[in-house]
């Protein structure tokens, strides 16, 4: 427990600033309370200030304990953890206001302040849930599908030697019937592949080595190529397979269709908040520095699906 104090200390700060702007309501007198949410359990009361199960899992979500919409079992132990902490703000935040720390001219501004900080995020969590739906989803995927472009994989094995002669004595094994994937955990020099029987995989030639790529640029399904000087010295190389890449599925594209969905909304919606608004800079002078960078799977340009960084990513499904 020990070990633990610490911890918790800390995060009660972050806790206590995400609820600021309640501050000034705890301690006082209430009537019997409703469930915030349709079949919501009361798991405590501090001071006749019930606790719910969804308060709970909500700071457990903003803790990254949870992803968002995933179950948190009231008999878990990260539910009781995270049950203790909320408990502990609502002393600390009652203790706040007895004590009238609220009455002060900064900490009104910082209330406030924590008050704006929620309301922008229930706009924006009322805006995402309008838009970002699975119709929208499953329509930018299969959008997508159609525009990216799927590169060849190539199955492969191989065995390297020292030497030329040293391949060409192996390949004439080969040639007269010899297992290839024997040869490869006998004769082999690369510690990668050789002791499972040659194999390299699927792989794209763009993450091979030049020698490799012009080797196997026209090479057929079932052909042994080679010997081949290569770095650590000469491949014979067969080729198992050749296939189109397969494209990401639907549900591992899914998160970032989400994101890019979600960005975009945002954006939208602050480009006509701005535009309605009258803003006016009392200082001088720009922002230092580059803007801060968008999600990684946001638009570089125009939120056109064929722009959206979601295309390569589909584009490249393919297992190796």
């Amino acid at each position: 427990m020990g070990a633990e104090q610490p911890v918790r200390i800390l995060r009660l700060a972050g806790l206590l600033l995400a609820c600021a702007f309640a501050v000034t309501a705890c301690g006082k007198g209430r009537g019997p309370e409703q469930p915030p949410e349709r079949g919501d359990q009361a798991v405590a009361t501090v001071d006749d200030q019930t606790i719910w199960a969804s308060d709970v899992k909500r700071e457990a979500v903003s803790q990254g304990l949870i992803g968002e919409g995933e179950p948190l079992e009231v008999t878990s132990d990260v539910f009781h953890r995270v049950l203790d902490e909320v408990v502990d703000q609502k002393l600390l935040a009652a203790e706040a206001a007895r004590r009238k720390l609220d009455k002060d001219p900064l900490a009104q501004r910082r209330l406030a302040a924590a008050r704006e900080r929620v309301m922008g995020d229930l706009l924006v969590e009322s805006v995402v849930a309008d838009a970002v739906n699975e119709n929208a989803i499953r329509n930018l995927y299969q959008e997508q599908l159609k525009l990216a472009k799927r590169s060849e994989e190539i199955h492969a094995r191989q065995i390297v030697t020292a030497t030329q002669a040293e391949a060409e004595t192996v390949k004439k094994l080969i040639g007269s019937g010899a297992s290839f994937e024997a040869l490869a955990m006998e004769k082999s020099t690369d510690a990668a592949t050789r002791f499972n029987g040659g194999d390299m995989g699927y792989f794209t030639t763009d993450v091979m080595p030049e020698a490799y790529v012009a080797a196997l640029k026209s090479a057929k399904k079932g052909q042994l190529v080679g010997p081949v000087a290569v770095d650590g010295g000469y491949a014979l190389i067969k080729v198992e397979d050749r296939r189109l890449e397969a494209p990401l599925t639907f549900d591992a594209a899914r998160p970032q269709i989400v994101r890019f969905l979600t960005y975009d909304q945002i954006r939208d919606q602050l480009e006509k908040l701005r535009g309605r608004a009258r803003i006016v800079r009392l200082i001088k002078g720009e922002a230092q520095g580059p803007p801060a960078p968008p999600p990684a799977d946001a638009p570089k340009a125009q939120p056109k699906p064929a722009e959206s960084a979601v295309t390569p990513a589909i584009a490249k499904g393919g297992t190796r």
